[in-house]
């Protein structure tokens, strides 16, 4: 009379299988579990129907996640004059639902396959996710649900931040369901992505000095890693008369915002590490993922930002660690304004990278901009000028400045007069 099948299922007795029946109709199409009925479809009865529905009950809310009960029914009938339990199982909405001791594992999420339920790989979770959730990454479900934020915490309250269950249900790392989201698992001390430093010695990757990886919250990555390219920006020293003046390789700015670019905008989808390569010339920083779809490089230079993780940026925006959308490049460019090595930002399938050139390998170009012509009039008009003069004229920063009277010297259109407070510069 009756037979397994894609939507039918029978046990003649309870047992905790059941719970992994329940979760492979909700994961799949929906169906019906029979209790008191053997697999070859004989009915045999149970003696106590009542004590078995609140069992079965039980088991059913306390050991699947999310919540299935919403898409179950437990009834009990008659069959042959004989008392069976029967369990009608809708597909759910929170897909996908997984044993609750075994988590979002192979081994905890099930799905309805002919007249069985069967385990799912990780591929086909995630897939289940999407599906439920959309394609948005952080929006997603986490797959791991043993989630801890010691760092994020300590971040938010250097930052006098609230942070407690409404604040991670506001900043979208508690989804509707109850449960960690992707952006919950890329700011918890288990974030699976990392960020990889390697230093190498000359202008190509022939020959290592270093290696890092960085763990952890993608707050804690971004310190560590932050400090540890800060020991490799080396400082240059140059003396002009009395006074020395220290070149950094790298503006610390252009640092922070490109290494803020690789973390807020990179797609997490993908597994591999974030890049971080130091050579003798440059510092490469590496993210996958490359622009959003639709948007161009011409379009990013003229400042337009479309976020690909909105969430995580308004966290990062809410911590003042970005001051507005879109700003960064335009801050790197303009750190590079009055250098002839210029900041290269470059967009492939799948990747981005942006390249910094050492600022004490390149030269100040002095045909960037008018800055020679301004000092050229102003010594015309007022017949000297100082490094100070020169910043105010120029808007030049005082590293910048001296540099590009240090080059109008050798170039022989200016010359030094006098020495330390007193040092000025004339037409030559």
């Amino acid at each position: 009379m009756f037979s397994e099948n894609m939507n039918t299922e029978f046990k003649e007795v309870y047992v905790s299988d059941i719970k992994k029946e329940v979760i492979a109709f909700a994961n799949t199409e929906g169906g019906t579990l029979y209790i008191g009925i053997s697999d070859n479809g004989k009915i045999i009865g149970l003696d106590n129907p009542d004590f078995v529905m609140q069992q079965t009950a039980n088991a059913l809310k306390d050991g699947i996640k999310p919540d299935v009960m919403p898409f179950v029914k437990i009834t009990d009938m008659i069959l042959e004059d004989k008392k069976v339990i029967k369990i009608e199982i809708s597909t759910g909405t929170n897909k996908p639902y997984y044993l609750s001791d075994k988590g979002l594992k192979p081994s905890g999420v099930f799905v309805r396959k002919g007249s069985s339920s069967q385990p799912v790989s990780d591929d086909a979770i995630r897939e289940l996710i999407i599906q439920t959730n959309g394609k948005t990454y952080e929006t997603g479900r986490s797959m791991n649900q043993e989630l801890s934020f010691v760092s994020f915490t300590e971040k938010m309250k250097e930052r006098n931040l609230d942070i407690g269950v409404s604040q991670f249900r506001t900043l979208h790392l508690i989804g509707e369901d109850g449960l960690y989201t992707n952006l919950a698992l890329l700011l918890s001390d288990q974030c699976e992505h990392t960020l990889k430093l390697a230093v190498f010695q000359g202008t190509d990757k022939a020959v290592f000095r270093d290696r890092k990886e960085f763990s952890g919250s993608l707050l804690k990555q971004l310190d560590d890693i932050f400090m540890t390219i800060d020991i490799y920006n080396k400082t240059h020293s140059s003396i002009n008369g009395l006074y020395r003046t220290d070149n950094r390789d790298y503006d610390e700015e252009s640092l922070r915002e490109a290494l803020l670019n690789c973390i807020v905008h990179r797609d997490y989808s993908f597994s591999g590490s974030t890049l971080v390569n130091i050579y003798d010339d440059r510092i490469e920083f590496v993210s996958l993922g490359g622009l959003v779809k639709g948007l161009t490089m011409e379009a990013v230079y003229m400042g337009v930002s479309q976020s690909r993780n909105m969430n995580l940026a308004a966290i990062f925006y809410r911590m003042k660690l970005i001051e507005s959308y879109g700003t960064g490049i335009g801050k790197i460019c303009r750190a590079y304004k009055n250098f002839s090595s210029k900041p290269i930002f470059e967009s492939a399938d799948g990747a981005f990278r942006l390249t910094l050139p050492n600022m004490n390998e390149t030269t100040i170009s002095l045909f960037s901009d008018d800055s020679t012509s301004l000092i050229i009039d102003y010594l015309k008009r007022n017949g000297s000028i100082s490094r100070f003069e020169t910043e105010k004229l120029t808007g030049l920063k005082t590293t910048a400045a001296h540099n590009l009277l240090k080059e109008m010297c050798e170039k022989n259109q200016i010359k030094v007069i006098g020495k330390g407070k007193t040092t000025k510069y004339i037409i030559n």
